[in-house]
């Protein structure tokens, strides 16, 4: 195990899968857990929050399960007065929690609006808001927000493309904002990743999106996980409000 969060608390919400595989927040808990991190490992669901626990824990590193709506203000409350309560403090947020939707705009519904607002944007600040005094009582931190490239190019999903965009728009904010406390804030915007919220987009979907990559290789939640890994880091102690783009360099096209 290596040591690069050595010491550690940590939060990831969404660190559940929502089907056989591993999502972004899973691959995050347990990598940051590799890195010596105590991982909250935060889910809607319990049971999938425990599943990357035993995980976690039959590689022998220190996490816990809890659950929480974190479109609730009370439940990012708790998550956060959980992990001070088991180890003592936090020091890094990763801001994970997204569903996704593909309706065009004259398809999107007012209550599918708001439903993607809550999830993919609301909840960032209300987990952040409940973080902030615990990473200012231990010197600073690091909160992490993990955005899409569809804040960045062309999407057609209309809610989603402007959830996360306004993902980025809060991040720059806040980052700002929090600089004076030692406190970083930065964003992972992911590209065409297979995780199981892709699943149900086929075979002949998933070779379409790998072959639009310039690399010619599929992306995964590890490639994420990593990005999210380097972010919690003193590697990346002079770097807050920027946006880490992993996309194979889809971005750079205009396929």
């Amino acid at each position: 195990m290596a040591e690069r969060l050595a010491d550690k608390i940590a939060i990831v919400t969404g660190a559940g899968s929502r089907g056989p595989g591993v999502g972004n927040g899973k691959a995050t808990a347990i990598l940051m857990a590799r890195e010596g991190a105590r991982v909250l490992c935060v889910d809607a669901q319990k049971e999938r929050a425990e599943e990357t626990v035993a995980l976690i824990r039959a590689e022998r590193g220190e996490a816990a399960a809890f659950a929480a709506d974190v479109t609730r203000r009370g439940e990012c409350d708790g998550m956060v007065a959980e992990a001070v309560s088991r180890w003592g403090g936090l020091d890094i947020l990763h801001n994970n929690v997204g569903v996704e939707s593909r309706q065009m705009l004259m398809d999107t519904t007012e209550e599918e609006w708001d439903r993607v607002m809550a999830v993919d944007l609301k909840s960032m600040l209300l987990a952040t808001q409940a973080a902030v005094p615990e990473l200012e009582r231990r010197g600073g931190g690091a909160v992490t927000c993990v955005s899409s490239i569809a804040a960045l190019r062309g999407a057609g999903r209309t809610a989603y493309a402007a959830a996360k965009a306004g993902v980025l728009g809060f991040v720059v904010s806040v980052a700002l904002q929090l600089a004076p406390k030692r406190i970083r804030v930065n964003a992972i915007a992911p590209g065409t990743v297979w995780t199981p919220m892709v699943e149900d987009l086929g075979t002949e979907m998933r070779e379409r999106r790998r072959h639009a990559i310039p690399l010619g290789t599929e992306g995964t939640a590890w490639d994420v996980g990593w990005a999210a890994v380097y972010l919690a880091s003193a590697e990346a102690r002079w770097v807050t409000g920027q946006t880490l783009v992993v996309d194979g360099g889809l971005t750079l096209t205009t396929r």
